[in-house]
């Protein structure tokens, strides 16, 4: 028997919802339904669109305090789940690499997937079936909102991301990492492409040359 004690009678009372399913607060909007209180107000800043909580350094807002501190991260470079890995997220993700771990499967062949983005990728491009997303100034397509998202930035000219090393701004936090990265490397800011191993040495000489001449 596993015996939980709580310092108030009202953290009690939440928790037995958890076994008895009840769930008395109700979205007006939607009419879903939550445990506590709070639970539904961050859920009604989704029908709103509030996002009280914003980044001191860049232009992002969040609907939730959790959102905004690991968003921190990307600036400060904090990493506090050990060295690797921003979020326990992220750590149990990549532990999928080692495990071989792919929970996810496509009913419509056998192939399997570590993540659920995978899948719906792979359900898209492979079987028809979802959403393409598509951009509404140049056409182009995404599978992901949050590509579609990082796309139209690079239309708006947004670029919140600032390199510690040149001061040059980058649309995303990728592309930021991606010059770091190189930098790192080769200790040398220019990017020229002159031996074309593979396919992959094609792609990341491109990607560098079109995020340095950005």
């Amino acid at each position: 028997m596993i015996i939980i004690r709580f310092y108030t009678r009202q953290c009690l009372v939440v928790h037995r919802r958890s076994h008895s399913g009840e769930k008395p607060f109700e979205s007006t909007v939607c009419s879903k339904r939550f445990t506590t209180a709070g639970k539904l107000v961050v859920h009604s800043r989704i029908h709103s669109g509030e996002k009280p909580y914003k980044c001191h350094v860049c232009v992002k807002a969040f609907s939730k305090a959790g959102n905004l501190h690991t968003h921190m991260r990307v600036h400060t470079g904090d990493k506090p789940s050990g060295k690797l890995f921003k979020t326990n997220s992220h750590l149990k993700l990549h532990v999928r690499i080692h495990t071989g771990a792919k929970p996810h499967s496509c009913r419509h062949c056998s192939q399997r997937f570590t993540q659920l983005i995978h899948l719906n990728r792979h359900l898209l491009k492979s079987h028809n079936e979802g959403t393409w997303l598509t951009c509404n100034i140049c056409e182009m397509k995404f599978n992901e909102s949050g590509n579609l998202k990082q796309h139209l930035l690079r239309h708006e000219g947004v670029k919140p991301y600032v390199c510690s090393q040149c001061a040059k701004c980058f649309c995303t936090v990728r592309d930021l990492n991606l010059i770091n990265w190189y930098t790192r490397t080769t200790n040398s800011f220019a990017v020229v492409c002159v031996v074309k191993i593979s396919n992959t040495n094609i792609m990341l000489c491109n990607t560098l040359r079109n995020v340095v001449l950005s």
